[in-house]
């Protein structure tokens, strides 16, 4: 293991150098103009797989490429797949960047640029890690596969495919990604649940087209106004789902996990600060890393009707709209969630209007056993590389592809985030610290030993 983290050490600038290459692609996959670069990016982390001693192949799609690299396999070991994604967010808006998003900027030991942190570099972090084996002759303790694909900004739907397509090719006994965070530099943790999600959109119908409000108004209904009050009727004011049965099947958190979650540091003045909002709110009786992780939530996420041009139009919209999403958590199952929110919109809704309700993305909430023999090697690694306790991490957000891969290849995934809070994650000036990338390194090195050696017991 010495002769590994020296390779890893002696050769952080040229990683770095090769970092910055690599995020010089646009590799925006929610934009059809850069189809084109998002192809060359799967062509540059194949090619560099290859570099590195790795068997890499790009495979096609019906829409951006799926890049998997092997190292050379031997029967008697274990398999892991790492997975990661080449693709990217939108840069909008530029006007924010303090430097172009894809000419990548270091400044106070942090590498600035759109994919910088979700997720090239901490996929790239895991592909050093194994290089650095490679390259020193050490011999690995299990076969690796990098599964690394171009859509997961966009929803993975190709990867699903392939994964039920390709589930042979695939077998493997555990699968690591990097796709999440830590509380800091100082609180590495191991995301051991991640929160599912639920999207919809309602519409409301009222007249035919747009009325004068003078002329109708007080002898139409308003479709905007039936809108809001729909949607002012599904929380209240503590923060609590007003929708019958949604808590039902909501697993609770236990003492020790409660106690857990209170190590991660939090500081209200310092968060209220961060985010400029005057006061926090949330459901009451949780604390606010509970609410952002653990507990179910509602949010609009935008609402369109009627006139939005300069001045005023004195009108009674014909339509409004709104999109929503659930975030669910274990044991919660987004179709029955959905139903349930239908059925109580359409009670809810007054006969003086019509409404369609549409079902959006969804993925189902993720939870691993944190006693696990897995669990118990990541946080041994963490320990290891970042010199301090780890802590265990209920992500708020939603990787649906984790609940795939667990769901059509039967095992679980170790969630070893390397972001940080503040790195601007689909928000101009993403940034990822290179102590991140440095220890990260270091870390997949030594996880992949302790995980080489659970699995053999």
């Amino acid at each position: 293991m010495e002769t590994v983290l020296s390779y890893l050490k002696n050769n952080f600038n040229r990683f770095v150098d090769e970092f910055c290459e690599y995020l010089r692609f646009p590799s925006v996959s929610a934009q059809k103009e850069h189809k084109e670069d998002t192809a060359k990016c799967a062509d540059w982390i194949a090619n560099h797989c290859k570099n590195i001693g790795l068997d890499a192949r790009v495979y096609k799609t019906n829409n951006h490429p799926i890049v998997i690299a092997n190292t050379p396999f031997k029967d008697n070991k274990p398999r892991i797949i790492i997975y990661g994604h080449y693709d990217v967010q939108p840069p909008e808006p530029l006007e924010l960047w303090a430097s172009p998003p894809f000419s990548p900027r270091i400044a106070d030991g942090k590498v600035y640029a759109r994919g910088a942190s979700d997720n090239k570099g901490q996929h790239l972090a895991h592909i050093k890690a194994v290089e650095a084996y490679l390259k020193s002759n050490v011999e690995l303790p299990c076969n690796i596969t990098f599964l690394i694909e171009g859509e997961e900004e966009v929803g993975s739907a190709e990867l699903l495919k392939f994964l039920k397509e390709n589930k042979k090719m695939l077998k493997c006994d555990v699968v690591m990604a990097s796709d999440n965070g830590i509380p800091g530099l100082d609180y590495p943790g191991l995301t051991y649940a991640l929160r599912g999600v639920a999207a919809m959109e309602i519409k409301v119908y009222g007249p035919s087209r747009d009325l004068h409000s003078g002329i109708y108004g007080g002898a139409v209904d308003n479709p905007s106004m039936v809108l809001c009050q729909i949607l002012a009727q599904l929380r209240d004011k503590n923060g609590k789902i007003n929708i019958p049965g949604f808590y039902d099947d909501v697993r609770k958190l236990t003492s020790v996990e409660r106690k857990s979650l209170a190590r991660i540091p939090f500081n209200e003045r310092e968060f209220k600060r961060f985010l400029e909002v005057p006061k926090l709110f949330g459901e009451r009786g949780y604390s606010p890393i509970e609410q952002r992780t653990a507990r179910p939530t509602i949010e609009i996420n935008g609402i369109t009707s009627g006139y939005q041009g300069e001045g005023s139009k004195t009108i009674i919209p014909s339509v409004a709209s709104a999109k929503l999403t659930f975030r669910l958590v274990p044991d919660q199952d987004k179709d029955k969630i959905l139903d349930l929110v239908f059925k109580h919109i359409k009670k809810i809704c007054p006969p003086t209007v019509r409404i369609e309700l549409i079902k959006g993305h969804s993925g189902d909430p993720y939870i691993l056993n944190p006693d696990s023999p897995l669990c118990k090697a990541a946080l041994t690694a963490l320990k290891k590389a970042f010199n301090r306790e780890p802590v265990l991490l209920r992500e708020g957000g939603s990787i649906p592809i984790i609940t795939d891969i667990k769901r059509i290849l039967g095992v679980d995934t170790i969630l070893a985030g390397l972001a940080l809070p503040d790195d601007n994650a689909h928000s101009p000036n993403e940034k990822f610290d290179l102590r991140c990338f440095e220890i990260g390194m270091k870390m997949s090195a030594i996880l992949l030993q302790e995980l080489g050696c659970a699995l053999k017991k």
